[in-house]
């Protein structure tokens, strides 16, 4: 008897340490998915840099005109073929397209739909008479980064012009996860000296940092 009770206590005693091993790894396991689900929601990613090359003002016009070097990373932060743009100012703005997926998938880290998307459409500056505006990406284009490589055909075209047709149809934007698609245009005053850094959001929008260049490389011309 006193051993069926011994071995009886014996069980309850493996039980309730191996409940509590249970709810200890448990615990740690729930506190690593919180603290992706955490990362996930307020994460970034550099999408494109810019820089102001050039600064010259026009004795006739009196207009002080702005040349800026914009340099946009593929979905692999590779480095795509660099811009220049010249306005007779230096508050520019970037318009964009910015896609936010259901939360739902950026929680779970969804590998195409766990961080918004963006595409880079027109880089605008207002002016009293309108706007001074360069085209970056077309509307049902093939936004620039996130071409197949090697693939050049209709097919890959009429997957892009779906996605736009999703992207800006509410109705079935809902059905493909599409939290909303909307334009935005972050903006602000370029200056020599500065480098400017357009990140996304996983979960939000665009903005734009600036810190200043490291001192090695002011007052450089360096050529490649």
């Amino acid at each position: 008897m006193k051993f069926k009770i011994s071995k009886l206590y014996t069980t309850i005693t493996i039980a309730v340490i191996l409940c509590g091993i249970f709810y200890v790894v448990k615990s740690q396991i729930e506190n690593r998915l919180l603290k992706k689900v955490i990362e996930r929601l307020t994460a970034d990613s550099r999408v494109a840099e810019v820089i102001v090359t050039d600064v010259e003002r026009n004795s006739i016009t009196k207009k002080t005109y702005t040349t800026i070097k914009f340099l946009e990373y593929d979905t692999k932060l590779g480095p795509l073929v660099p811009k220049y743009f010249t306005f007779s100012g230096n508050i520019i703005q970037f318009q964009s397209m910015v896609i936010r997926f259901d939360d739902f998938y950026v929680k779970k880290g969804h590998p195409l739909k766990g961080k918004s998307a963006y595409f880079f459409m027109k880089v605008f500056m207002l002016t009293d008479n309108g706007a001074e505006t360069f085209e970056i990406t077309k509307v049902n284009e093939i936004p620039s980064g996130y071409e197949v490589a090697g693939v050049k055909n209709n097919f890959e075209k009429k997957i892009w012009q779906k996605f736009w047709e999703y992207a800006l149809n509410p109705e079935k934007a809902s059905k493909a996860g599409i939290k909303n698609a909307q334009i935005e245009a972050p903006g602000t005053k370029f200056i020599p000296g500065m480098i400017y850094t357009i990140k996304i959001e996983h979960d939000g929008g665009l903005r734009i940092d600036a810190k200043p260049v490291t001192p090695i490389l002011k007052n450089e011309k360096i050529k490649f």
